[in-house]
């Protein structure tokens, strides 16, 4: 399959905000730019484009899930997030994270982990996922609009808003007090918590910079793959935070946060 490596970058002007978010404690916006993090970005693309993985160390024996082409594919494209910190040394340390899953991965080496203990998210999700498919099976064998399949699709619907209540009740996120919250006390935002928030490469990076004394400096991430369904994401331009999901959790997670 063939790919074209060229891309779009669209680079803020210096110290526009990368992600940000309103702060219920501060009641302000908090965020931080992309500047020097552009950097890091081109040189993870530019090793996507010569390896065609995301093993940031590729050898013989790289994991094929690993492989960039599953971006190409009915999966579509993915965001990729790379954060400049400074350690208590003052040492530069660069951290890397892709959003959500990789191929049915959630951990990768060299990649920032989820925001949830990988085993209590499985013993969570699987039977949970288990049930409700079972019921999506029972819905394709009834009469469409009939009571029973009515009343399957309302218990299904019902297990599927429990499950992801559970499941956002595994998420802590730190911040830069060193304070730790669920998603539901984190959340600033009016409406429900949408699926995935928690899950995008901006979260993943700042609770790792948080729990591991690490001063963020500069973020970007950047789209690659199969342009979105949407049309709202593009391969290989750079974007800010999104408004939907992380906007709202942003804004506690970088609290704290003395930028040098």
């Amino acid at each position: 399959m063939q790919h074209a490596s060229k891309h779009t970058t669209i680079i803020p002007k210096k110290g526009i905000y990368s992600v940000s978010g309103y702060c219920l404690s501060c009641r302000t916006i908090h965020g931080l730019p992309m500047d020097e993090a552009i950097h890091y970005g081109r040189e993870l693309i530019h090793h996507f484009q010569q390896n065609k993985t995301i093993d940031l160390q590729p050898g013989s024996d790289s994991d094929p899930r690993l492989s960039t082409e599953y971006l190409f594919g009915k999966a579509r494209g993915k965001m990729f997030g790379v954060l400049v910190c400074k350690d208590l040394s003052n040492n530069t340390k660069i951290l890397r994270a892709f959003s959500g899953q990789y191929n049915g991965l959630w951990m990768v080496e060299g990649w920032m982990p989820p925001l949830f203990d990988l085993d209590t998210f499985n013993s969570t999700n699987v039977p949970g996922e288990k049930t409700i498919k079972a019921l999506g099976t029972q819905l394709e064998a009834c009469t469409p609009k009939s009571d029973e399949w009515r009343a399957i699709r309302i218990q299904r619907k019902q297990l599927s808003r429990e499950l992801m209540q559970k499941l956002h009740a595994i998420y802590r996120l730190k911040n830069f007090h060193n304070n730790e919250a669920s998603l539901f006390e984190a959340y600033s935002g009016t409406n429900g918590i949408p699926t995935g928030t928690g899950d995008c490469c901006g979260p993943k990076l700042l609770n790792y910079a948080a729990v591991n004394n690490l001063t963020p400096i500069a973020l970007a991430e950047f789209y690659w793959g199969l342009d979105n369904k949407s049309g709202s994401k593009k391969h290989g331009r750079f974007y800010p935070s999104c408004r939907e999901k992380c906007e709202p959790i942003l804004g506690y997670m970088l609290c704290g946060l003395k930028r040098q």
